[in-house]
């Protein structure tokens, strides 16, 4: 993607909202002087929605004999708090491996302990393992929530107040409304079961310090997304080529303190998460092992990336050697990031950085080993950052990649919030492609269209015992038709 050089306090007029339901909202909240409690009401409607999306099933529930990723998440904790903190990469009892960095498996300790504070029965040793109970998801889903809102919500609070500072309040908080309500991430998090948006949150948090020119802060925050989760590299490549590109506009005895302070700062924070594990070598090579788990192939599962498709006619998992692929993949996704790293490490702009996260982070996605279908949502969230920039592409973009996980959510039975979650982003942004060029336009119609009659159908297909001869004749050859 292309961006402007422009700061955030002097960009281009944004197309005009006029048409958006959220924006009259928000226009209504202005004429009645409520600004001071919208954003209060806005976090309130976000927790409701996810609370509402927690009340369905989870990932594995009810499905042993591993589970899934709830069960995954609840044996981290009891894993922590029941080993030895130089065990937790090395557990042998052949469950649930802990293959996130540190800080999830600090995160986990914490919830852990809490959780056994009130009821030492859901993080029993060994015990525990395929727990299920209405309390113990109660406290789970609790533990999801609470920390969305310490740190995601946060984030995107803050980011709109600064990247809108001299925009018009409507603008503002009608895009406040349309991050919290990206479905995706509440259809991941507070439906399937993960954290994702204290890693996510942690990336916003990056931004705003950058906004303020506040590099060393945004640096600290965007190494404790890294040591939440890996993924976080998708993002990697943008930020040091800002901070690079920053660094170099010093001067040259300015250019090597900005990354002497900026080095330590990545040394420092990291150095701290990964110190209990940096005793011996062995210990610290079997972090990144699990980390890092290249035996688990290409990608997983049916993920909208190039491998999977390719795969389909090319079976590349089967003529090639692991090897092989980690490094054909890697040499792909860097010189497909490439151009836009040398662009913003030329011009290192805070509305460039956006787009290079984007860019960066779709790269990944796209051409990366190893990639799972969640993993949509590290690109989704720049360019939900940028719901009123490139308002047409953002909703579009958002509503493709919650599609895109529709075999997992339907896998776990949240078909229903799959629906109304999605529905609802439709319906807020519909009015945005009013101002775009007649073929995006037209793009967009047939694409919205086609996805209309495709859910109809999935729905109208679930109700097996008021479907006719003739319908069943028409859902058997379906799939053959639009394919």
């Amino acid at each position: 993607m292309t961006h402007s050089s422009t700061s955030p306090t002097t960009t281009p007029e944004a197309p005009k909202l006029k048409n958006l339901a959220l924006y009259r909202y928000a226009t209504w909240l202005e004429e009645n002087q409520l600004k001071r409690t919208a954003v209060w009401i806005a976090v309130a409607a976000a927790v409701l929605v996810r609370w509402t999306v927690g009340l369905g099933p989870y990932s594995g529930q009810g499905v042993p004999p591993r589970f899934g990723d709830y069960e995954a998440q609840r044996h981290w904790m009891e894993l922590t708090i029941h080993r030895p903190i130089q065990e937790w990469y090395s557990d042998k009892s052949k469950w649930w491996d802990l293959d996130y960095p540190p800080l999830t498996a600090y995160v986990s300790w914490i919830c852990g302990f809490v959780g056994a504070k009130i009821n030492p029965d859901w993080f029993a040793w060994e015990t525990s393992r395929g727990y299920e109970s209405a309390d113990a998801k109660l406290y789970m889903r609790s533990t999801v929530l609470v920390f969305e809102l310490l740190i995601y919500i946060s984030s995107i609070v803050v980011f709109t107040q600064r990247w809108f500072a001299h925009k018009p309040w409507t603008r503002q908080h009608t895009a406040l409304l349309l991050i919290l309500l990206q479905p995706g991430v509440i259809l991941i998090d507070s439906g399937h079961f993960q954290y994702n948006t204290v890693m996510l949150g942690l990336v916003v948090w990056a931004v705003n310090f950058f906004l303020s020119d506040q590099d060393v802060l945004g640096s600290v925050a965007f190494c404790l997304a890294l040591g939440f989760k890996q993924m976080a590299l998708y993002f990697s490549p943008a930020v040091f080529a800002y901070l690079l590109g920053k660094s170099f506009r010093q001067g040259f005895f300015g250019c090597i303190w900005k990354l002497i302070k900026l080095g330590l700062a990545v040394v420092l924070t990291l150095g701290l998460l990964f110190s209990p594990w940096m005793q011996s070598k062995e210990e610290a090579l079997q972090v990144v092992h699990r980390i890092f788990p290249v035996f688990r192939g290409l990608y997983q599962d049916k993920v909208a990336n190039v491998w999977c498709a390719v795969n389909i006619v090319i079976k590349l998992r089967e003529r090639f050697a692991i090897q092989d692929l980690v490094r054909f993949s890697t040499l792909a996704t860097l010189l497909s990031f490439l151009p836009s790293l040398v662009h913003l490490i030329a011009k290192p702009t805070k509305r460039g950085l956006i787009y290079g996260l984007i860019n960066s982070s779709l790269s990944f996605f796209l051409l990366s080993f190893q990639v799972h279908e969640k993993s949509i949502l590290l690109p989704a969230l720049p360019i939900t950052l940028l719901i009123l920039d490139e308002p047409a592409m953002g909703a579009m973009f958002n509503t493709l990649a919650t599609f895109s996980m529709f075999p997992l959510l339907r896998q776990e039975e949240l078909t229903t919030q799959y629906y109304i979650l999605l529905g609802l982003w439709v319906w807020m942004t519909t009015g945005t492609f009013n101002n775009v060029s007649s073929l995006l336009k037209f793009l967009s119609a047939v694409s919205f269209h086609l996805f209309d009659l495709y859910i109809s159908l999935v729905f109208l297909n679930s109700y097996n015992s008021i479907r006719t001869p003739l319908a069943n004749n028409f859902f058997t050859h379906f799939p053959s038709i639009i394919s």
